[in-house]
């Protein structure tokens, strides 16, 4: 059962990303492992912190960095300790035209592991893509929450599973709980 803070998040960004045509999609993924649930021609994982984006990218053997038409990082931006340096070195592993996939937390608790450091929203997100060098007219983002998600975020254990019954998953966008962005590569 999903966590209440990614229903919304997940049905709009799987969206997104089927509108790509995954199965043409040479894709790297920094932790987690949402991409593993699409028929993506290629995909890697790369598991932060044992992978750390913010030292450089990807590289190949032969030291470039390692090319993909999109690389996803869903729920890790919050624990690096260079997020935008880290947007950069995404930058320069997508092949011209190849798309970024973020998703972070906004009202959620402080969850170490190994450590916690930034939060965004929709607006931040945009600002962070194009201070690493995203062009502002090929990015989109979103964001997703309400005050009772927020509520049930206080409670043990966390995060939160959604409850289909209970939980109301109406947008109140001035209270976001989680956002995610797509940007393309110019």
């Amino acid at each position: 059962m999903p966590s209440i803070n990614r229903v919304a998040m997940r049905q709009i960004s799987r969206q997104w990303i089927k509108d790509l045509g995954p199965q043409q999609l040479r894709v790297a993924e920094i932790s987690g492992k949402w991409g593993s649930y699409f028929n993506f021609k290629t995909y890697e994982q790369f598991r932060y912190p044992q992978y750390d984006i913010c030292e450089g990218p990807f590289r190949d053997d032969d030291g470039k960095p390692r090319k993909f038409d999109l690389v996803i990082a869903d729920q890790v931006w919050e624990h690096l300790d260079r997020p935008y340096a880290a947007t950069k070195n995404v930058l320069k592993m997508l092949k011209k035209g190849g798309f970024f996939y973020i998703a972070t937390p906004f009202y959620i608790p402080y969850h170490g592991a190994p450590i916690d450091c930034s939060r965004w929203s929709a607006r931040g997100l945009t600002n962070l893509l194009i201070e690493a060098g995203f062009d502002a007219d090929h990015i989109r983002a979103d964001q997703w929450g309400n005050r009772a998600a927020a509520a049930r975020n206080l409670e043990t254990p966390w995060p939160p599973q959604y409850d289909e019954a209970t939980d109301d998953l109406t947008n109140d966008p001035d209270f976001p709980i989680t956002a995610w962005a797509l940007a393309k590569k110019a």
